[in-house]
């Protein structure tokens, strides 16, 4: 069998990681820097243009914003992801915000000898 069905190539129906879309991010993770990007930027354009007197160009404004934003955001994770393992900067911002003590740690981060706790 030549792994063809009907004329068309198979395909995997299962993947162990979710492919790049875009500069190394997947779907979920430029849907994410979009929703953040545009908390952050619509409200502020929209504020910054009203009290211009052009409420309607601070959408154009937080558009344009977003798409920066979302490229800028992009290009980091590309660079921090690069040659590291799957999940790699999600446990960094984990580690980062159990500093903050935002999060409780559920992972061991001691360094050093480790004991048995035996005594003979």
């Amino acid at each position: 069998m030549d792994g063809r069905q009907g004329g068309q190539h198979a395909r995997a129906e299962r993947l162990n990681a979710e492919p790049p879309v875009f500069r190394g991010c997947t779907a979920g993770e430029l849907g994410a820097l979009f929703v953040i990007a545009g908390a952050i930027w619509t409200p502020v354009s929209v504020a910054i243009a009203y009290s211009a007197g052009y409420p309607v160009m601070g959408a154009g404004a937080a558009t344009g914003l977003i798409a920066v934003s979302v490229l800028v955001s992009a290009t980091l994770f590309q660079r921090i992801k690069r040659g590291r393992p799957d999940g790699f900067y999600l446990l960094q911002i984990h580690f980062f915000l159990v500093r903050l003590g935002l999060r409780r740690n559920p992972f061991q981060r001691r360094t050093g000898n480790w004991d048995i706790g035996r005594t003979r």
